[in-house]
């Protein structure tokens, strides 16, 4: 299939699949006779898996790794595991950060009269007051 295809089915955008290629997350897709780029169902099929783990959150080096773990039949699940767990850590992390921040800013709105007046905390915080 062409790449329109293969973006079609995957769900990844053309652009996006140009990019997976040039970085290495997916290989260099097969060219038809008179250049165009093929798929086969195998590399929709890493497309896929490459859009959910973003989905998930995965960098693009994770992700890298998580497909060459995927195509080695012969790895340990445990380090696939430890790649979740380190992830799920970030994500806790990153998630106490984005509360954090909800919770300043709705203190700031509640304090804020949101009328015609200039003064306003929510710019006064920003600025550092």
């Amino acid at each position: 299939m062409n790449i329109g295809e293969a973006a079609k089915v995957s769900g990844v955008s053309a652009k996006l699949i140009r990019h997976y290629e040039a970085i290495g997350i997916i290989p260099k897709a097969s060219r038809s006779t008179s250049g165009y780029r093929t798929y086969a169902d195998s590399d929709v099929h890493v497309l896929s898996f490459v859009k959910r783990a973003r989905g998930l959150g995965f960098s693009m080096k994770e992700i890298k790794k998580l497909v060459s773990l995927w195509r080695n039949k012969s790895r340990a699940s445990s380090e696939v595991k430890a790649m979740a767990l380190a992830h799920i850590e970030q994500l806790e992390i990153k998630i106490k950060e984005l509360e954090a921040m909800a919770k300043t800013l709705r203190h700031l709105a509640k304090n804020c009269h949101g009328d015609g007046r200039p003064h306003c905390p929510i710019l006064e915080n920003l600025e550092g007051h």
